[in-house]
C-alpha cells in the first residue's frame, strides 16, 4: 500500500528527527514529544474560551458570534495516554469553521495515572454537562453530536452507548474498535508508519491498568450488542489506508450499516494514522475536515 506522496515526505521528516519507539518510552516522554511536534494553529475562530464542564476542563470554539448553534463534543486522540486541548486545537478550530457550528473539546484525564474507566467517565460527565448547559454555551441542546479521533473516536462510541441524550451525529476518525488487535490491518501495518502494533499494545496496557478488559464493550465496541448500537445516530467513519486501526473502523461502519444506521465510511488512500492533525503538510487533512464540516452542517440542519 504505497503512501501518498505528501504522507511519504512527512514520514521521512519524522524519521529524520529520530527518537525511540513509543513502547520504549514513559508516558511523560511520549506526551512531551507529541506536544513538541504540535504546530500553532493558523485557523482564526470568532470565539475560543475555556470552560469547566462539571469538573472536566474543556474548550469551546464558536465560529459565528451571537448565534444558537449545534454543538460537537470532541474527544482528542492519543491512546488515552497522550494529547490534550493544545494538541488538537487546530483540528477543533477547523471543524468549527468548516461546519459553522460550535465544538467543545474535552480534556479528560489520562492513563496510566487515571486508567479505565476514568477517561470515559470524564467524557460522559462533560457530555451530560454540555447537554444540560447548552443554552449557556449559546448552543441548541437538540443539536448535539459526538466525535473524536483514534482513542477519542473510541470514547465517542462508548459515551454514545452510555448516555441517554438524543444525538444528531457521530464523527469517528480512525477509531479504536478492537482491543484484542485481531484485525488484518494490525499486522499489515504492524511497523507503522506513525502508529505501530506494539505502540497500540502499549497504549492499551496503560489504559486498561489492572482492572480493564480488552473485551469490555466500553474498551472494544466491536463486542457491544446490537441493542447497544441500534439507537446510534447517522455516523461518519474516516479511516487511513496505512493505519493499524483501518480494518476495525471499517468493520464497525459496516456493522452500523447492517443495523440500519445511515453510515458513511471513507478511506483516505495512502494516508497514515493521525493525519487529521497534519494541516501544514497534507491536502487530505483539509479534505477530511471539509467533509466532517459538511456532514455536521447537514446533520444539524435537519429537523
Amino acid at each position: 500500500m504505497p503512501l501518498h506522496t505528501q504522507a511519504a515526505a512527512l514520514v521521512e521528516l519524522y524519521k529524520s528527527l529520530g527518537g525511540p519507539p513509543i513502547e520504549t518510552q514513559t508516558p511523560d516522554e511520549v506526551r512531551a514529544r507529541y506536544l513538541q511536534a504540535t504546530l500553532p494553529s493558523e485557523e482564526v475562530v470568532a470565539e475560543i474560551r475555556n470552560v469547566d464542564a462539571n469538573g472536566v476542563p474543556a474548550r469551546l470554539y464558536r465560529p459565528i458570534p451571537d448565534a444558537e448553534l449545534g454543538l460537537l463534543v470532541y474527544f482528542h486522540g492519543g491512546g488515552w495516554v497522550i494529547g490534550n486541548l493544545e494538541t488538537h486545537d487546530d483540528t477543533c478550530r477547523a471543524i468549527a469553521n468548516n461546519s459553522g457550528h460550535c465544538v467543545l473539546s474535552v480534556d479528560y484525564r489520562l492513563a496510566p495515572e487515571f486508567p479505565f474507566p476514568t477517561p470515559l467517565n470524564d467524557c460522559v460527565r462533560a457530555t451530560r454537562w454540555a447537554f444540560e448547559h447548552a443554552s449557556e454555551l449559546g448552543c441548541d441542546s437538540s443539536r448535539i453530536a459526538l466525535g473524536g479521533d483514534s482513542a477519542g473516536g473510541n470514547l465517542a462510541i462508548a459515551v454514545a452507548m452510555e448516555i441517554e441524550i438524543p444525538l444528531r451525529f457521530l464523527v469517528l476518525i480512525y477509531p479504536g474498535i478492537d482491543g484484542t488487535q485481531q484485525h488484518r490491518s494490525q499486522d499489515e501495518n504492524a511497523n507503522g508508519p506513525v502508529l505501530t502494533k506494539a505502540a497500540v499494545t502499549w497504549f492499551l496496557g496503560h489504559y486498561l491498568g489492572s482492572g480493564g478488559s480488552r473485551t469490555d464493550p466500553r474498551v472494544s465496541p466491536q463486542f457491544a450488542t446490537d441493542a447497544a448500537l441500534a439507537s446510534f445516530p447517522p455516523t461518519l467513519v474516516i479511516t487511513a489506508e496505512n493505519d493499524p486501526l483501518r480494518d476495525e473502523g471499517e468493520a464497525f461502519a459496516a456493522r452500523l450499516t447492517a443495523l440500519g444506521i445511515p453510515t458513511s465510511s471513507v478511506r483516505f488512500a495512502g494516508q497514515i494514522h493521525d493525519f487529521i492533525r497534519m494541516s501544514r503538510f497534507l491536502d487530505d487533512t483539509h479534505s477530511a475536515r471539509a467533509l466532517i464540516g459538511a456532514m455536521l452542517k447537514r446533520a444539524f440542519a435537519s429537523s
